[in-house]
């Protein structure tokens, strides 16, 4: 059997800046791993359905989303177009939580200015799905140990408490707050994030430079985990996840037509 073809979804964004370094993400993944192809989960087209319609018939693929944690459109909307699809399709799991990513952080602060005295806020779009949320606190004690400091987290929606709330706690005299800018990135979120109210807010993880590629090696890591639990079966059968796969892991083959909400 073939590898299967790597579906690259992203969000989508109507950021001219943000579609360009997405896109580049994209090319560097092609790069590495020639079958690749982009899309987007919202605002943008193609959609995940596009891009399966589009592959050879019975051609097997692995959609990675471009996403740092696995919230609605992970688990719904990418499950969704998966099972629903004439072949056989697996979701892998959201970029994040990864050490790469991380240390990616760590840096993008570092780029900022922060010093020694500086206190540093985890800065997230957020999300109503409960694991999504974990997935970001989970992000902020590892980059904690990293920089050796606590690292509350705010979020832009959807989640408590809110970003501007936790910077307003960090307030101390002659002390500055810091944003390490939890977004893949530039968009309407990253503008949300300026105008939270922090002295400094690092840059996304895409910041219109060279491609980190920390972001190329966590999707490739996705996809070749994903890629090793597709297998060819006859229409109508289901691929189970084996025991012990991670929980923002979704195997699925058709099933008929199942109707979910698009984003």
């Amino acid at each position: 059997m073939s590898a299967p073809a790597l579906l690259a979804v992203s969000h989508g964004t109507d950021s001219v800046r943000g579609r360009s370094v997405v896109g580049a993400l994209v090319a560097a993944i092609r790069a590495r791993q020639a079958d690749t192809r982009g899309g987007f989960v919202d605002v943008l087209q193609p959609g995940p359905d596009a891009l399966l319609r589009k592959l050879p018939a019975g051609r097997p693929a692995v959609i990675v989303p471009l996403l740092l944690s696995a919230g609605y459109h992970v688990r719904v909307d990418l499950a969704r177009a998966a099972r629903e699809a004439d072949r056989p399709v697996t979701v892998a799991g959201a970029l994040g939580p990864d050490d790469g990513l991380v240390r990616l952080l760590a840096r993008r602060v570092a780029e900022a200015g922060a010093g020694s005295r500086d206190r540093i806020v985890l800065g997230a779009a957020g999300s109503s799905d409960p694991a999504a949320v974990a997935d970001c606190l989970e992000v902020a004690d590892r980059l904690a140990g990293v920089l050796r400091r606590p690292v509350p987290v705010g979020f832009l929606s959807a989640a408590r408490p809110t970003l501007a709330e936790v910077v307003e706690a960090a307030r101390a005299p002659d002390v500055r707050v810091v944003v390490a800018s939890y977004l893949l990135a530039p968009g309407f979120f990253a503008g949300l994030m300026d105008a939270a109210g922090a002295d400094v807010v690092s840059a996304p993880l895409l910041d219109g430079r060279a491609v980190p590629p920390e972001l190329v090696d966590a999707a490739l890591a996705r996809y070749a985990a994903a890629s090793a639990r597709v297998r060819v079966r006859d229409a109508g059968d289901l691929t189970r996840p084996p025991e012990g796969c991670e929980r923002n892991v979704t195997v699925a083959q058709p099933q008929g037509n199942r109707r979910g909400r698009t984003a």
